[in-house]
């Protein structure tokens, strides 16, 4: 059996040793902290976890180190897939022999396919996750194409394929999905910015990047927003979103992995591409840390 999904996801940055090689050492006391301060269950090698840059080798290990290290309780959603349907095929059928909880289905970069292409694409992920629970993932920031209500609502139809990680920003889409879903299907938040729309919405949680830093704070905002404490989750959203923007000031994971490093556990640099943060983005993060109590390692 798996462990249950939670509302409030991390979208966890993968620690690298200081010459670029995975830390998976550090990835499970990475994994161990978060969940000590309020995230309820982990992405593994998505986009923040630097998916692109990892091997397959490289990526089954940091799900096997995540998993080890949180327990069967906790679910690891394996960021599995990307814009080759093979390969991607491949992951998903050894996520699910390394004994994760779910996978996330992310649309692909680059390709662009039609959005049938869509449907036939994932279908194809959900039926090798062989039961597993599959989240979508729409992000046309990455993917410069954006997945449908329409393709979504279809897809919401795979028995398996259980919610959506939405980070359209199209809130009139978004709502539209929560509105026809079948029963049981989630859409949890893509972006720490539109948290309290979506839930507003009446969405399920977020999967989070600032959730590192401040993850019991934005558990407390999801708490609230559930029970009707709009005002308690407007006035926590509004505390967290100067921290939120110099978490995003340069091209994520950077800023976090810099944020992750100042308070004391193990982020290491990104790799090429992606190069460390400026010293204009410590200085905002610095600051904006300083103004937060910052729950990661307390």
């Amino acid at each position: 059996m798996t462990a249950p999904l939670g509302r409030l996801l991390t979208a966890m940055i993968t620690p690298m040793t200081p010459s670029g090689e995975v830390d998976l050492d550090g990835v499970k006391r990475l994994a161990q902290a978060l969940i000590a301060s309020g995230t309820e269950g982990i992405v593994s090698t998505g986009s923040t976890g630097e998916a692109a840059a990892l091997s397959e080798e490289e990526t089954v290990a940091v799900w096997k180190a995540t998993k080890a290290a949180v327990g069967p309780g906790v679910a690891v959603i394996a960021g599995a897939t990307n814009n080759n349907h093979r390969a991607s095929l491949r992951l998903t059928r050894e996520a699910v022999k390394a004994g994760l909880d779910g996978v996330l289905l992310t649309v692909p970069a680059y390709s662009k396919p039609p959005q049938a292409g869509l449907v036939r694409h994932f279908t194809a992920l959900a039926e090798a996750a062989e039961g597993l629970p599959c989240l979508l993932y729409n992000i046309p920031g990455r993917a410069a194409l954006n997945m449908t209500a329409e393709t979504t609502l279809r897809l919401a139809e795979v028995p398996n394929i259980v919610g959506i990680k939405e980070s359209s920003e199209m809130f009139g889409q978004i709502g539209e999905i929560i509105a026809r879903a079948p029963e049981g299907f989630r859409v949890w938040s893509g972006n720490d910015t539109d948290t309290l729309m979506v839930m507003a919405l009446g969405g399920y949680g977020v999967v989070s990047v600032a959730s590192h830093i401040v993850g019991r704070q934005i558990r407390a905002q999801i708490e609230a927003a559930c029970a009707g404490r709009t005002a308690d989750a407007a006035a926590i959203h509004h505390r967290l979103m100067p921290l939120i923007g110099a978490l995003f000031v340069e091209s994520n994971p950077i800023p976090v992995k810099y944020a992750v490093a100042k308070a004391g556990l193990p982020a290491g640099p990104p790799r090429l591409p992606l190069i460390e943060a400026s010293d204009v983005a410590r200085a905002r993060i610095d600051a904006e840390m300083a103004k937060v109590t910052v729950d990661l390692g307390r």
